[in-house]
């Protein structure tokens, strides 16, 4: 009984995690909708920090900065020496019950790490080839 709820508990804090944020985001767009709706039906002109604000949002999300990649690269690269350093953990920690199966726990593991690891790299290397006035031109848009 205590696996079915555990599982059953670890399921649903996932789809939580997910769902919420997801949701209060579409509410706030439904919101912001409803008032431009009405805004535009009594005749009001919006305001034009209002409408560039809304189309830079779009523009920042269409192409990501230098600093954000930069800021990916790390986190990435970070996060795949530290899955490295667990499956070296798992290795040195199993290595004494059976070696085959602490070579194999810990080479998958620490493999598993490589891949965000190498996507971090792949981050790093653009934000080193990405100019510093091609964040400018991206801005100006």
């Amino acid at each position: 009984m205590i696996p079915i709820v555990t599982t059953l508990i670890f399921w649903s804090f996932l789809a939580a995690v997910i769902i919420v944020p997801i949701y209060f985001r579409h509410r706030d767009r439904v919101q912001m909708h409803e008032t431009l709706r009405s805004a535009f039906e009594k005749g009001v002109a919006l305001p034009p920090d209002l409408i560039s604000s809304l189309q830079s949002n779009i523009a920042a999300k269409a192409m990501p900065t230098r600093e954000g990649d930069l800021r990916r690269g790390i986190v990435l690269v970070g996060v795949g020496i530290g899955v490295a350093l667990l499956g070296y953990g798992l290795w040195w920690g199993l290595a004494s019950v059976d070696d085959t199966a602490a070579a194999i726990t810990g080479a998958c593991t620490a493999g598993a790490g490589a891949i965000p690891g190498l996507i971090g790299v792949a981050y790093l290397i653009l934000w080193a080839t990405k100019s510093k006035d091609s964040d400018k031109s991206v801005s100006n848009v």
